[in-house]
């Protein structure tokens, strides 16, 4: 009866939406209460130090998202509140994080590497012979006669 009463208490229209609010609630909550079960040092010292600052984005991001929709819930708009702007710092430095992963995982460019590549695809078997001839010839031919200096 006690399910029935509670409802009653709210439009049947938004149960679908209140049912996926509920449960990323608690998704939340769980995701919290392992990152809290841990002190934050051990947790930090585990890490390096681009993954201690992703960790850190990720929690005031959150702590400050988790603000915002508490300024709706109290009838604030967050749009004309301080929160957005931090919002948008966060962000900032989240995508420069991003970047520089993924500058870390951009491909490296070896020269030497790729040096080999263009002459082996530039490759001409007779001009190889043809220089191994001129060499020949130059060395069978007779050593050229200097005057004498004075």
């Amino acid at each position: 009866m006690a399910a029935e009463s509670s409802a009653e208490d709210y439009p049947h229209e938004i149960d679908e939406q209140l049912t996926g609010f509920d449960s990323s609630v608690n998704s939340v909550k769980t995701m919290l209460e392992k990152l809290m079960s841990m002190p934050r040092n051990d947790l930090l010292q585990k890490l390096d130090p681009l993954d201690q600052a992703k960790l850190d984005l990720m929690s005031a991001y959150t702590l400050n998202s988790l603000f915002w929709m508490y300024l709706v819930t109290q009838g604030v708009n967050p749009r004309e509140h301080g929160i957005k702007q931090e919002l948008e710092r966060i962000r900032t430095y989240m995508n420069r994080v991003k970047e520089i992963t993924d500058k870390k995982k951009a491909a490296r460019l070896d020269k030497n590497a790729a040096a080999r590549f263009v002459r082996s695809a530039l490759y001409d078997p007779d001009d190889k012979d043809s220089r191994k001839k001129a060499a020949d010839t130059a060395s069978k031919a007779p050593p050229s006669k200097r005057p004498r200096q004075k």
